[in-house]
């Protein structure tokens, strides 16, 4: 099916709801919504837009953004969102490897994109679209057509174009009316993280239910306009970083009071520290969800509810809180081995998914594809565990397993620890090859007041095992973030090189 048709069935059914707003303003409502992306269909076809073309967006979130998606995908072709935080060149080579017909791009950013080869066609407006009496029906599409390229952030190597088609989509929307919450008609889907990422696949259970798309005026995440907007839109939701997430919780805690309208963050993306999570229930109160998947089976593979969160009474609430959550209802979890054997409940190993829900495959790719699906189960490169009751707890990626002495240590264990010491901010552990041990552990630390390492590995022999502990502690400012407000540990180990190649 063509993904169009939800937008068609809400502009026929719910024709004068807002369905986009900008800020505190109502931008378009549903009717105006598919009469924009119905016209730049055609306008797209006058183009040379065919069905299953590529069309890409590199932009900030704005309200045209939702336009120029819906307009695609009634054209019969594939989106290609790109995070506006990428550096032109990057952005070059995705419309490039995509095959974009032609792209949507910041004005800001034409220029550089041009001189980077973008190979495509590039339009910083949308297009005069004319009023019509009647809308064209959304050009026929298969389920299994490609409906969105999602390239992942490329930390080793270049980025991977996961191809998702409409029945990745639909189910991706299902699981979040099913196991977050339910969307009623004027329930409101704020917009501060990219339209790119996960906060465009959650705008489409709103579309489906004529719910209201809201992209704030400042394009991004203020949480001074967050707590605003959810207070004049009421039944407001968003999706969260964590990053994001610690910042809201500290703005509230300086205002001194609760927001008003708000229904659920979910949080995604990257982890959740335990000591985070609950300073967030204590300040801004029981609001949150949590959902585990990446662009191979997007938003999709666990999902930790609001009413488990909020079950404080439950004696292993603190452990389910630190999860991630129990398996969607749209596919399997298993944790396996190197062999590919089905590990026990309560054994590590690495987190595979099977289900209608994981991608298509890589675009162009099918090595990449076949390494990641074996035997119908996508292989995530997580590292994690299954407890009797289903709940799925997060170690680290593959690649950032630490191995000293012969001893696996999973990072998280350890920045987990670290964060319960009341001057750490922030942390991050990494491995330090060593001649001795192979590798040593090293944390790279902010701290919001002073603290020294002997403070620090006294706070961590109490919680941990000895031989997990920080043998290096790095005190600094800030930690890197990417364009998704990860902590990308590639660039600390690159960093701790260069220290160690310095002597």
């Amino acid at each position: 099916m063509n993904l169009a048709l939800w937008l068609q069935r809400s502009a026929q059914r719910d024709g004068e709801r807002t369905a986009v707003a900008h800020g505190l303003q109502r931008w378009c409502s549903y009717a105006e919504l598919a009469q924009r992306a119905a016209a730049l269909a055609a306008w797209l076809h006058g183009c040379g837009v065919e069905p299953g073309d590529r069309v890409g967006l590199f932009l900030a979130n704005r309200p045209e953004v939702l336009v120029m998606l819906w307009g695609t995908w009634w054209a019969g072709a594939a989106a290609v969102p790109i995070n506006a935080k990428l550096h032109p060149r990057e952005a070059a080579w995705i419309l490039g490897h995509s095959g974009a017909r032609l792209a949507f791009v910041d004005a800001t950013q034409r220029d550089e994109l041009l001189a980077c080869g973008a190979g495509c066609t590039l339009h910083t407006e949308l297009p005069p679209l004319p009023a019509a009496d009647t809308l064209s029906e959304p050009v026929p599409r298969a389920d299994t057509d490609p409906a969105w390229l999602f390239y992942t952030s490329g930390t080793t190597g270049r980025p991977k174009g996961v191809v998702l088609a409409a029945r990745q989509l639909r189910l991706a929307s299902f699981g979040y009316l099913s196991e977050v919450q339910g969307v009623a008609a004027g329930d409101a889907m704020l917009h501060p993280a990219p339209l790119s990422h996960g906060s465009g696949l959650y705008h489409l259970p709103y579309v489906l239910h004529a719910g209201v798309n809201v992209v704030p005026a400042s394009g991004g995440f203020d949480p001074a306009e967050i707590v605003e907007l959810a207070a004049h839109w009421r039944n407001a939701s968003f999706f969260a970083a964590p990053t994001m997430v610690r910042r809201l919780v500290d703005h509230v805690a300086a205002i001194g009071r609760r927001p008003e309208g708000l229904a659920t963050i979910t949080y995604g993306g990257g982890p959740m520290y335990l000591a985070d999570i609950e300073r967030a229930l204590q300040v801004v109160g029981p609001h949150f969800a949590q959902i585990y998947g990446q662009g191979e089976s997007p938003m999709t593979i666990t999902v930790l509810p609001r009413d488990v969160i909020n079950d404080t009474a439950h004696p292993q609430h603190r452990a389910r809180l630190a999860s991630v959550g129990h398996a969607q209802p749209m596919l399997e979890v298993s944790i396996r081995d190197e062999a590919g054997a089905t590990l026990p409940a309560g054994t590590t190993g690495e987190v595979c998914v099977r289900g209608d829900v994981v991608m298509q495959g890589y675009w162009q790719q099918p090595e990449a594809t076949a390494a990641a699906i074996r035997d119908g189960w996508l292989y995530t490169g997580d590292i994690g565990r299954l407890d009797d009751a289903g709940f799925l707890t997060l170690l680290d990626r593959s690649k950032d397993l630490i191995i000293s002495g012969g001893s696996n240590i999973y990072p998280r264990e350890v920045e987990e620890a670290l964060l319960q010491h009341p001057a750490v901010a922030e942390a991050s552990v990494i491995g330090r090859r060593d001649a001795e041990w192979g590798e040593v552990v090293v944390a790279y630390v902010v701290t919001r007041t002073p603290a020294t390492a002997s403070d620090l590995d006294a706070h961590c022999i109490e919680r941990i095992a000895r031989f997990k502990r920080p043998k290096i502690y790095r005190f600094v400012d800030a930690l890197p973030k990417n364009n998704y407000g990860k902590v990308p540990k590639t660039e600390l180990r690159d960093i701790e090189a260069r220290r160690s190649d310095a002597g």
